[in-house]
């Protein structure tokens, strides 16, 4: 498994609910997968059953190498607490089932990890819904989802958390409040990665923001950089400043397994020294300052209110009101 794991082995009630979205593949496979082996129950939120139910077979076989090895932190369970539920951050509409199938399972919720995402394209895309893609994939998609859970979640406990998987690429982002999406690259002149970066560093921002809507409650937010980890994703960039950056921390060494990738987000969503802690961004489980572009107010709210303007007719007034 390679160096030791920065995450702490802590023991995680069978009844303790994670939903892990792209939970099928990366990083977002070893954070389930652990999660689970720690004893919690997980719902991999993906796209296709048949690759999430091969993640789950795949995560089992590895947990059964795992017991007998006798590695310390981990459940004797015969098998690990996961599951799949489907979900498409392409489509908002997939999100509001995927809500109302989660709601209707009568499940609490404790730690909402929001992983999934896209990165470089080769063309501009739009979603059904008009969105720019990445900008929906990896961010308006996952904020709807966490504004209608987020009362599922205030009446789940102590200690809830949402976590929203960024990138160092947010670092080269531009933010702009009047073009939020970045609609003016034309065809030609689009550089996905410029779109990329945007998409993280709204992650950054939305944990900002809903930290000061969730100041007096008991769900907390936190972002971070998972590290330049070797995942589908990661080879998506094939040209402009990520492909450089990429090929500059590969060169040195400092790319990581996706298991390795997952560290931070573990110790995001299960340190307990981090219970009450809220508006840190971490980067190889330390606290790191963010650009100054994400702490910037004007901008979170300008990006706060673009989103519940794209969102208006999937937010009703007590979602909406949750969200004030």
């Amino acid at each position: 498994m390679g160096s030791t794991p920065s995450f702490p082995r802590v023991s995680i009630p069978k009844d303790n609910i994670s939903v892990v979205t792209g939970g099928n593949t990366g990083v977002g496979y070893h954070t389930a997968k652990w999660l689970a082996m720690m004893g919690g129950t997980v719902i991999i939120a993906c796209r296709s059953e048949e690759r999430a139910k091969q993640a789950i077979e795949q995560m089992n076989k590895e947990f059964e190498e795992e017991k007998e090895k006798k590695t310390t932190g981990i459940v004797d369970y015969d098998q690990l607490n996961v599951e799949f539920m489907s979900l498409d951050c392409n489509s908002l509409k997939s999100v509001i089932s995927f809500v109302e199938a989660y709601k209707s399972s009568g499940r609490k919720l404790h730690k909402l990890f929001c992983n999934a995402g896209i990165g470089q394209q080769d063309k501009l895309s739009y979603t059904e819904d008009g969105h720019e893609q990445i900008f929906q994939v990896n961010y308006l998609s996952q904020f709807l989802l966490v504004s209608h859970l987020l009362p599922l979640m205030k009446a789940s406990g102590p200690d809830c958390r949402i976590i929203l998987v960024s990138s160092i690429g947010h670092l080269f982002a531009h933010f702009d409040p009047v073009d939020v999406e970045l609609k003016k690259y034309s065809e030609p002149e689009c550089k996905s990665d410029k779109l990329y970066q945007n998409s993280k560093l709204c992650q950054i921002m939305q944990m900002y923001r809903l930290n000061e809507v969730l100041k007096d409650t008991n769900v907390t937010v936190f972002s971070l950089h998972p590290g330049t980890v070797r995942t589908e994703l990661l080879t998506t960039f094939k040209r402009g400043m990520m492909k450089y950056v990429i090929s500059m921390l590969e060169t040195v060494g400092a790319s990581k397994s996706p298991f390795e990738g997952a560290w931070t987000s573990l110790n995001a969503g299960i340190n307990p020294e981090l219970a009450g802690v809220r508006d840190v961004y971490f980067s190889d489980s330390k606290p790191t300052t963010p650009a100054s572009a994400a702490r910037n107010k004007s901008y979170q709210a300008a990006l706060w209110d673009y989103s519940i303007e794209c969102l208006k007719g999937y937010l009703p007034d007590d979602i909406l009101s949750g969200l004030q």
